[in-house]
């Protein structure tokens, strides 16, 4: 009879831990005022993403990208350059993947494929740029394009 006890005491710690891990998952991410003023600012100056090198070359036309690259984005040399193309080769597998399912994911947000190969070096600022752009991208439309947070 003694087991009884024991046993849903066990069952009722799993599941507790089990309730907790699932809530802590779940995290909202925080966007100040500011941030959601530049979401909706009109300012559509290009940002070009370049590397003469590689000739590789992204221009991103999207309202209020550039002064949120300007203003809320970490400064350049923030991130190291492996850490950079690291996310980036996630993060354009998942939109890649998104822009080939329009049934499932809206096609007015995923248009094109990015062509991304995580073997060539494109350069610190093609990978800032990118990168900042997913992480812009996710918080002002709130998608996830990978398993964590686009936290600034």
């Amino acid at each position: 009879m003694k087991k009884k006890p024991i046993y849903l005491s066990w069952l009722f710690l799993i599941l507790c831990i089990g309730l907790i891990s699932c809530n802590s998952q779940k995290s909202t991410l925080d966007v100040s005022n500011e941030e959601k003023a530049l979401f909706n600012s009109e300012d559509e100056e290009p940002v070009e993403i370049a590397n003469a090198e590689t000739e590789y070359e992204i221009i991103i036309i999207e309202p209020g990208f550039y002064p949120w690259l300007n203003s809320i984005a970490k400064p350049e040399g923030y991130y190291s350059q492996s850490f950079l193309e690291n996310r980036n080769a996630i993060m354009v597998i998942n939109w890649n993947q998104r822009v080939l399912q329009p049934q499932q994911w809206n096609p007015n947000l995923y248009e094109m494929q990015i062509n991304y190969e995580p073997n060539i070096d494109y350069g610190y600022e093609v990978n800032y740029k990118l990168y900042n752009y997913f992480i812009y991208f996710q918080r002002k439309y709130n998608q996830r394009l990978g398993p964590f947070l686009p936290r600034i």
